[in-house]
C-alpha cells in the first residue's frame, strides 16, 4: 500500500517538473507576440476566477445568496473598496439573504 503512495508522489512531482522545465527548454527567446503575451498575462486571473466562482456559489446554503453576495462584492470592488471591505460586504449579504429565505 505504501508503494502506491510513493508512486503517486513521484508521478505528481514528475508532472510538476515537466510543466516547469519543458516550457523553459522550448522557449529560449522572449515572447514578442502581443496576443501570446496578453494570453499568458491573463491565465492566472482566469484560473483563479474559475476556481473561486463555483466555491462562492456552493459555500452557502442557498446558491442565490452566493450569487447576490458575488454581485455585491463586484459592486463594492468597483467603487474602490479594499479586499477586507469586499469580504465583509459579501459576508453580510449572505447573512441577510439566508435570514430572509
Amino acid at each position: 500500500m505504501k508503494t502506491n503512495i510513493y508512486l503517486y508522489i513521484f508521478v505528481m512531482a514528475f508532472a510538476t517538473w515537466c510543466m516547469r522545465v519543458i516550457p523553459s527548454l522550448i522557449m529560449r527567446k522572449p515572447i514578442e507576440n502581443r496576443f501570446a503575451k496578453s494570453f499568458l498575462h491573463y491565465v492566472p486571473y482566469v484560473t483563479l476566477a474559475v476556481m473561486t466562482f463555483p466555491a462562492i456559489v456552493e459555500a452557502t446554503d442557498e446558491p442565490v445568496a452566493g450569487l447576490v453576495a458575488f454581485a455585491a462584492g463586484i459592486i463594492a470592488a468597483w467603487f474602490g473598496a479594499n479586499l477586507i471591505n469586499v469580504a465583509a460586504v459579501c459576508c453580510i449579504t449572505v447573512l441577510f439573504i439566508e435570514l430572509m429565505i
